[in-house]
């Protein structure tokens, strides 16, 4: 018995050292993590001036800055969340804004405020915008003056949250002390800890654990056994912020548009020959006016006659401006100083009302990417003035495409009066295949995108008055522009069968002559009646057409019975 005592004492020491490893082992299984989440590493915060945004219930890509105690969104994320207004002129560093009867200067670097219909400058506790780099930023503060959005910002570490929304939400109450996890865990690192009593954010509930967001915007996870039942709640939103309203200088009655290409003072006195056989219209855009070079001055072919006259017959007069009658325009060196871009518009303004023009066609075409905020711009610091003395403001635009999205229709709607579709050259001068100037799929198109953006009452579609006769050879394709008449003389003269085409709704011709092949697709009274009855289908505000003297006098007893449409 002596010699097995040793033995049974090693064994149960075993035992017992063995239990308490398995012990050990079970309660290392169901103990809760008491590691701590790195913060830094969480929020992916890079530098000690660096905020991470959490909008509305979740962490987004852009981050914002903590400079001297203010933050500071960049540019970019101004635009993308909160106000696109704002404009950044790059040539004489200012930060601008511009309200439907006054623009907001900033000079940037600088704490004032400079509102055009003010004659003290304002000024902020805070430098409103500076630059890092290349980059602008502006102060949230300045930027929450223009949007309508609230924000909290949280230091150790850093991070703010925003809010844009106010909708309904579910809220928990924390029943007992416990910790925020990284992940749905009890081995999952901490990230904060909730105190019994605090509210939270349900976002996602799942069988044990639930996704949550803290009164301080930290998103993680509560076990469900901490938490109260989930009830709604409706956060209040912010009060402190108006929208502007921009009024417009609409008219109560259908607009018929049609443009008078003068091409020179004396192609002024052709307003009786071209207005002869026409019906309905109560606009004419005689293209009077071009960029001259890019210091923002222009030519011009307005007369006081030609504008009495028209008065006379009982149209308005909304003269035309481009930006492609004059050789080196540089529309982005026009319009993006602030300087040039000022110049130009008190020039058209000064000759609206020196000649009792009634409105302004601006047509400015091919505008490069860069330029596309330069001319928003243009377009909603002209429409000040416009506003102001009663001139109407319309844009002429191409049908909208992914790559003249930046032409920003849905900002041209609420600042400009009417935004007109060029709703043809869907096949032009230089396509590589013959085709329709304007089939009805492309027009309707046109009009059904341009209505997503623009208030249908704002919206104008021009029609082609115009026929492309087109001729290929081998590979090589051409084609030649022609009014209604010659079109049907040119048809006429070659022995053409016209038929029908239901997939274009046009009249359709094509021969052969030796190794070039003609087609037509014809623009007449047939194709235009189905273009103004899509153009009733959508309820727009009326008709331009492109351009006088291209028509038959047939065409206008089919714009008119449009224009009696109710």
């Amino acid at each position: 018995m002596k010699k097995l005592m040793p033995v049974l004492i090693a064994i149960v020491l075993i035992i017992v050292v063995a239990g308490i490893g398995f012990g050990a082992k079970i309660a290392e299984k169901y103990s809760y993590s008491k590691e701590r989440a790195d913060l830094t590493e969480y929020f992916g915060i890079t530098g000690s001036d660096d905020v991470p945004i959490i909008m509305q219930n979740e962490q987004i890509e852009e981050h914002a800055k903590l400079w001297d105690g203010v933050c500071y969104f960049d540019f970019a994320t101004v635009h993308k969340y909160f106000n696109d207004r704002f404009y950044e002129d790059k040539k004489e560093g200012l930060l601008l804004y511009t309200l439907p009867n006054a623009i907001v200067s900033v000079p940037i670097g600088t704490t004032t405020v400079k509102v055009s219909t003010e004659s003290a400058e304002g000024s902020r506790d805070y430098v409103i915008a500076k630059y890092e780099g290349d980059t602008l930023y502006v102060a949230a503060d300045f930027v929450k003056e223009y949007a309508n959005f609230s924000y909290a910002l949280y230091t150790e570490p850093n991070h703010m949250q925003v809010y844009t929304q106010w909708g309904e939400r579910q809220l928990a109450t924390i029943t007992k002390d416990t910790q925020l996890r990284y992940q749905g865990g009890i081995k999952s690192d901490i990230l904060t800890d909730v105190s019994e009593g605090d509210k939270v954010i349900i976002l996602e509930q799942m069988e044990t654990w639930t996704k949550v967001k803290t009164g301080d915007a930290f998103i993680g996870y509560v076990e469900n056994k901490k938490l109260s039942e989930p009830f709604a709640d409706t956060p209040a939103p912010v009060t402190d912020y108006v929208e502007p309203v921009y009024e417009s200088n609409t008219r109560d009655h259908k607009i018929n548009l049609a443009w008078h290409a003068v091409a020179g003072v004396a192609g002024n006195d052709t307003l009786s020959e071209v207005m002869a056989q026409t019906k309905s219209i109560n606009v004419i855009s005689p293209t009077w006016f071009a960029l001259s070079d890019n210091a923002g001055n222009f030519t011009s072919y307005a007369t006081t006659e030609y504008v009495t006259q028209a008065h006379n017959m009982g149209l308005e007069v909304w003269g035309l401006v481009d930006n492609f009658t004059n050789e080196g325009i540089d529309t982005y060196e026009v319009l993006a100083g602030t300087t040039t871009r000022t110049y130009l518009i008190n020039g058209l303004i000064d000759t609206a009302l020196a000649y009792d023009l009634d409105g302004i066609n601006i047509d400015f075409e091919n505008i490069s990417l860069d330029a596309g905020e330069p001319f928003i711009e243009f377009i909603r610091e002209l429409s000040i003035p416009c506003r102001q003395h009663g001139l109407v403001l319309s844009v002429d635009n191409y049908v909208p495409m992914g790559y003249t999205s930046h032409y920003n229709r849905k900002e041209q709607g609420v600042v400009a009066d009417y935004v007109i579709i060029m709703g043809y050259d869907e096949h032009y001068n230089g396509s590589e295949t013959a085709g329709s100037v304007a089939s009805i799929n492309f027009v309707e198109k046109g009009i059904a995108d341009t209505v997503a953006e623009v208030p249908a009452n704002k919206v104008i579609n021009a029609i082609p008055f115009y026929t492309r006769i087109w001729e290929t050879n081998g590979t090589t394709v051409s084609s030649q522009a022609v009014g209604m008449e010659l079109a049907q003389q040119y048809i006429s003269d070659h022995g053409i069968d016209i038929s029908w085409d239901e997939v274009t709704c046009q009249n359709y011709g094509e021969y052969q002559s030796g190794s070039s092949y003609y087609q037509l697709w014809l623009e007449d009274a047939d194709s235009i009646r189905v273009k103004l009855n899509i153009m009733s289908k959508y309820g727009i505000a009326g008709v331009a057409e492109w351009k006088l003297g291209f028509e038959t006098a047939s065409i206008w007893d089919v714009i008119e019975e449009y224009m009696n449409q109710p």
